[in-house]
């Protein structure tokens, strides 16, 4: 359930082509005093996450390995595709998610 109020921003997500890349972040960043995660295997996309000084979020992911990583793109969005660490819970995400009718 959203928690937030009006006007909240949780976090912003910045796109990087490469792991290199963000790994050059990564340094930027610890090098200016931010305490910055350890590389997420998030499946579609790899992420790092630091915390600014007002609070919000910052997201670093990699364009890859990318939303084709396990389903053509001709069929992209046809169906519910979870990454394996959430399949064992595809039956309650099912339940809970809305329908989206385009």
């Amino acid at each position: 359930m959203f928690s937030g109020g009006g006007g909240v921003v949780h976090h912003i997500a910045w796109s990087l082509p490469t792991d290199e890349v963000q790994r050059g972040w990564m340094v930027k960043m610890t090098g200016k005093g931010y305490s910055v995660t350890e590389v997420k295997d998030r499946h579609y996309f790899n992420a790092i996450y630091m915390k600014e000084h007002g609070g919000i979020i910052f997201e670093f992911a990699t364009e890859g390995p990318g939303f084709t990583v396990d389903e053509r793109f001709e069929s992209l969005g046809s169906s519910l595709v979870l990454p394996p660490q959430f399949e064992d819970r595809r039956e309650e995400l099912l339940r809970i998610l809305p329908s989206i009718r385009i």
